[in-house]
């Protein structure tokens, strides 16, 4: 349900407490004091049946019996009472309950379920149970039993963990660092991470969004959330469980199923999510996010009094990709000038052990002018001989003079004050300074925003066309598959196996499944009649690993050879693994290419986010190299170079001494198609391709696994059903004919298109544009065209209608679904000079279609009065028509589907 009625529930204007007790040290005496202690704004109500008063607070016997309606709900009572008290507040029309009560199960006839089923009768939304409960400072809000409430401030927390949330609420109470919510989702009945992270977006008050994870439950919906949010501002996770020892504790603790860490890490990235591997590590990017804009760059200068510590974060500096800044030839004139002759003359700029406020101040200020630095990193050793807590005074006014000069575009600044007090650190963080106790602390908060800054850059670049020539033979593809499952088989025979690669045109060597030694002297004879010499291999579904029971032979040049190495490997096979089931030999072609790199790729089924795609080095030794990495589909040729970059096998790839490098994009084209196939063909459940033979002529497989199944789909909405993250629509694709003949292809927009659009509008008036964006719109940036054309395909949608001779756009239009996924809103934009030609009416048919098949209910938007076109095509079209009641010249059309 997203982000419906969360408003309601994290800035209620009316909150009733429902178990609120007097016993020292109970949960609910605990969230009554908080309440009281952050001074609620709104309207207060107690209930509990068993006592006309709590402490002062005079108390009610039901929520019935309140002088108002609360909007939210704080439930601390037993577990028999919970689904009766969601009942009431729905019937009364509250917004919302968070449930704080543990122990409401999970599943089919659980409490848990019938608290749900009682909710959603009310469109009411549900936070918990089990859980810590919500702060809202901003609000004064403390439904929560944490010892403290944090301030107010830019981050946002989503945790679902009470503990990791109090600590981080304790941390943030000793570094001034505040906070625009805390949400502890507990079991996640409703309300989870992902309808969350939708409201923290959007919420103009969070500049960075914290989350502690333990399992995803809808990883489609996560990953829609996650992308979203991350396009916006900053998302920062740690994942517990990273082990699987950590795995099945998380499991027990949150009634939820992890999954493969790394294919956590694989999504994380997909989404632009920052993973960071502990709370510290979290702390650290609080400290940072929650303080200071992203810098352009990754050069970073260090300003200390100990050539050490410097040096030291020099080193942090380097192994986590940063780039120690030069000091430009005028600055280090200029420091010459202002320091003692013994200052280290470059990066790190040690000024010395005397060093005094007024040092640190010239130097500073010189350095926060350098063109050669990105950010500024601050540390002090005490002496002696200097006020530690004098000298961060004096930076605190050297940053803030800086800030005030340049306002957002004003240089980062971070701080190391080693072994400093409370007060100095209280001192630079009321400065807004980010400081920490350990240069490796700050050159990882400093490392985080530069990996904030890439991952957006990442999110809206424009990744390379798909070359048009690949264009695969699915319905071959299928009838093999069909034929295996026809057969009740899982896995394809290698003769199957060639016949899929090559229908997307992936090579493979010459291959033959022989059933004894004379068909495989036969199959053998074909390619020595071409040259080749032979491998036989064994082939058993039972039997994965063929070298294992020696069902490999090698170089074999001649018919007789190989009828006995064939008679030899039966034999051998059935002497080790009697019970598994032989089908005879594979007969190949031997394949030499002496500098081909040996790769495996492929794709498998992970239970929380469905298809992962697999590359990495390959050969027998693959799982004691262990060089892989893994991304979830689809992928387009850049995300292919990425996951192939995350390896050190990728390193290989290029030139080297006499090696030539692989072919260009060859490697990541056979990715590409790989993630084709699976969306394609769901009922692939796994294949491996083990090696792939690469080098300057192109790849070629080896060998390759299928295994093949009926599958259920493990996602909702029209996309192919394994991907957590949807696939390219290319099902609405389509041409269409308007007025007068004239013909234009339709299709889903795709992030390349940006080009496109950018001459598009070019050729739409002033006026227009106005009509559309309801304001006037001089400009359109990367940002702003990248945000119109990167979609997930499955809260978004647009449809480019392009001429089918020229290639250049000729409209544009798009449907966002609301938070609930019943209404969606539309928008529609074509070239002014080629208005009344049919064309808008055709795309505004198109777009009611696709919400149709989507499920939607309702299709709204506004329009401006004096887009008298638009509204009386509304009308022709169905759509019911009203002035706004809230805003002077604007139209509400709405059409009930």
């Amino acid at each position: 349900m997203s982000v419906y009625r969360l408003k309601n529930v994290l800035l209620p204007s009316s909150v009733a407490l429902v178990g609120g007790s007097p016993r020292p040290a109970s949960v609910g005496r605990a969230i009554l004091e908080n309440i009281r202690k952050a001074e609620f704004r709104g309207e207060f109500g107690l209930v509990n049946p068993r006592y006309s008063e709590i402490d002062g607070v005079s108390s009610v016997g039901s929520l019935s019996k309140l002088s108002f309606v609360p909007e939210l709900v704080v439930i601390t009572a037993p577990v028999p009472a919970i689904v009766g008290l969601v009942d009431e507040a729905g019937r009364l029309g509250a917004a919302g309950a968070l449930i704080i009560t543990a122990g409401l199960g999970h599943g089919a006839g659980s409490p848990a379920e019938a608290a749900e089923r009682a909710a959603r009768k009310y469109g009411m939304r549900l936070i918990g149970p089990n859980c810590l409960g919500v702060m809202i400072p901003g609000a004064n809000l403390n439904a929560s039993f944490s010892a403290h409430m944090p301030g107010p401030g830019t981050l946002a927390l989503i945790s679902q963990s009470g503990a990791i949330a109090a600590g981080m609420v304790d941390w943030a109470a000793q570094r001034a660092v505040g906070f625009s919510g805390i949400v502890s989702v507990g079991d996640q009945i409703d309300v989870d991470i992902a309808d969350l992270l939708d409201y923290f977006a959007m919420d103009g008050k969070t500049k960075a969004i914290l989350l502690y994870v333990e399992a995803i439950k809808d990883a489609s919906k996560f990953m829609s959330a996650a992308r979203a949010a991350a396009r916006i501002k900053p998302v920062v996770v740690v994942k517990s469980g990273r082990k699987a020892q950590g795995a099945k504790a998380a499991a027990t603790h949150t009634g939820a199923l992890a999954g493969s860490d790394e294919v956590y890490d694989a999504a994380f990235r997909r989404a632009g999510v920052l993973r960071v591997s502990d709370l510290r590590e979290l702390f650290d990017c609080a400290e940072t996010l929650g303080r200071l804009e992203s810098p352009p760059g990754k050069r970073l200068a260090i300003l200390t009094n100990g050539g050490g510590i410097g040096v030291l974060a020099i080193d942090r500096l380097v192994e986590l990709g940063g780039i120690p800044a030069a000091i430009a030839s005028e600055i280090r004139l200029k420091l010459d000038a202002v320091l003692p002759s013994t200052w280290s003359g470059s990066n790190p700029v040690d000024i010395v052990g005397d060093a005094d406020p007024a040092r640190y101040a010239a130097a500073l200020e010189l350095l926060l002018t350098d063109p050669s630095n990105d950010a500024v990193l601050v540390m002090n050793v005490q002496t002696a001989i200097a006020s530690a807590e004098e000298i961060a005074a004096t930076v605190t006014v050297v940053v803030g003079k800086h800030r005030v000069k340049h306002g957002r575009s004003a240089k980062p600044v971070l701080a190391v004050w080693v072994g400093a007090d409370q007060k100095t650190g209280s001192l630079l963080s009321g400065a807004g300074i980010p400081n920490f106790s350990t240069e490796d602390s700050a050159v990882r908060g400093f490392m985080h925003l530069v990996k904030h800054r890439e991952v957006m850059a990442a999110l809206t670049q424009v990744p390379p066309a798909m070359p048009s020539e690949f264009a695969p033979e699915t319905e071959v593809a299928r009838e093999v598959i069909a034929m295996a499952l026809a057969d009740g088989r899982h896995w394809l025979d290698p003769v199957e196996v060639k016949r899929l690669l090559e229908a997307y045109d992936i090579a493979m060597v010459p291959t033959f499944a022989a059933a004894d030694a004379d068909q495989a002297a036969a199959y053998a004879s074909e390619l020595f009649a071409k040259g080749a010499t032979v491998v036989l291999k064994i082939m058993s579904r039972d039997i994965v690993h063929k070298s294992d029971v020696g069902g490999v032979v090698l170089n074999l040049t001649t018919p007789e050879a190989v009828r006995t190495a064939t008679a030899g490997i039966l034999s051998r096979a059935r002497a080790l693994r009697p019970e598994a089931r032989i089908a005879g030999v594979i007969v190949q072609a031997m394949v030499v290419r002496q500098k081909a790199r040996e790769l495996i790729v492929g794709f498998a089924d992970d239970p929380t986010f469905g298809t992962v795609i697999v590359f990495g080095r390959g050969g027998i030794a693959v799982e004691i190299i262990n060089d892989k990495a893994l991304a979830l589909p689809p992928l387009d040729l850049q995300l292919a170079r990425d996951l192939i970059e995350l390896t050190r096998v990728s390193r290989l790839l290029g030139a080297y001494r006499d090696v030539s490098a692989v072919k260009p994009d060859a490697v990541a084209m056979v990715l590409v198609k790989l993630a084709q196939m699976a969306a394609d063909i769901p009922e692939i459940r796994e294949l491996d391709i083990n090696p792939l033979l690469a080098d300057e002529a192109g790849v070629l497989a080896v060998d390759a696994r299928v295994a093949v199944g009926i599958v259920e789909r493990k996602f909702k909405g029209s996309g192919p059903g394994n991907f957590a993250v949807r696939a390219y629509p290319s099902q609405w694709q389509r041409h269409l004919e308007v007025k007068d003949g004239w013909r234009v292809f339709v299709r889903p927009i795709r992030p390349e298109d940006e080009p496109l659009i950018h001459e598009f509008l070019r050729h739409v008036t002033s006026h227009d544009l106005r009509l559309r964006f309801f304001a006037p719109m001089k400009e359109f940036t990367h940002a702003f065209i990248a945000r119109l054309t990167q979609l997930d395909y499955a809260r978004a949608m647009a449809f480019v209608a392009v001429d089918e001779t020229t290639g250049e756009v000729l409209g544009v239009v798009r449907i966002h679904s609301d938070s609930i996924y019943e209404s969606g809103e539309y928008a529609i934009l074509l070239r002014s000079d080629l208005k009344g030609r049919g064309l808008g009416w055709a795309l505004m048919q198109l777009i009611i279609e696709y919400a149709r098949s989507e499920g939607l209910k309702v299709i709204a938007g506004d329009v401006l009065q004096e887009n008298v076109v638009m509204l009386e095509m509304c009308r022709d079209l169905g759509f019911e028509v009203k002035a706004d009641p809230h805003e002077h010249g604007i139209c509400n059309v709405k059409l009930k589907l």
